[in-house]
């Protein structure tokens, strides 16, 4: 089995020393990367700008990237052979239109940037996915948590979504825990307790591999 997995978050330049993120350490996919490939599995880990070193499991292959547009042409390069795509990365949604080739120097008392949409990168893979594939979709809430991830599993294509809650203490960024709800196409929720990211990531990989089987029944 092949898996492709997006991790870490994508740092979007403002100019050469400024850029727009977010606070995702990449743990979570990195563990999912590890777990998956436990089970045999082929891996390939697309990563954004983490401090986390290189997996060592001769079956993970990894891609360091800065942007979502590098992300993006990492992941549809993968995608097409791939079996289960996993889209554990925290995406920027926007970039700056335009990028200083000079420092921006301090001036006045505001500064206006205007952005422009990234691409989706799970939204747009989502539209090529073939029957066989399986697609594996995060979503980091902070309000009608469940609403909006089945939402986003229904607009992105995806078959397994799992939803984490910044009002969860222990969950999200900057954790080594994480406590997680699993939610399917066909409407089933399975609900985790908090957990150490790599046991979370066994729960999710034994999950997917389930249904799989089902799926491709």
């Amino acid at each position: 089995m092949r898996v492709l997995i997006t991790a870490g978050p994508t740092y979007e330049p403002i100019d050469p020393v400024r850029f727009i993120g977010n606070h995702s350490t990449g743990k979570m996919g990195y563990a999912l990367a590890e777990a998956f490939a436990e089970t045999g599995a082929q891996v390939v880990l697309i990563s954004g700008p983490t401090s986390l070193p290189n997996p060592t499991q001769a079956l993970i292959t990894t891609t360091r990237v800065q942007t979502a547009a590098e992300m993006y042409e990492a992941a549809a390069a993968a995608a097409t052979t791939a079996d289960v795509w996993v889209f554990a990365a925290a995406v920027a949604d926007y970039r700056p239109r335009d990028v200083a080739q000079n420092k921006i120097k301090k001036d006045g008392d505001t500064l206006t940037l205007e952005l422009v949409k990234n691409v989706d990168i799970a939204g747009t893979l989502g539209k090529t996915k073939r029957p066989e594939q399986f697609s594996v979709g995060f979503a980091l809430e902070t309000n009608d948590e469940e609403a909006h991830a089945r939402g986003k599993l229904q607009r992105k294509n995806f078959d397994l979504i799992v939803l984490n809650s910044l009002r969860d203490p222990g969950a999200g960024f900057r954790h080594d825990t994480n406590k997680v709800t699993l939610l399917d196409a066909a409407g089933q929720m399975t609900i985790f307790e908090l957990k150490p990211k790599a046991a979370v990531a066994h729960d999710i990989v034994r999950t997917v591999l389930a249904r799989l089987s089902l799926h491709n029944a």
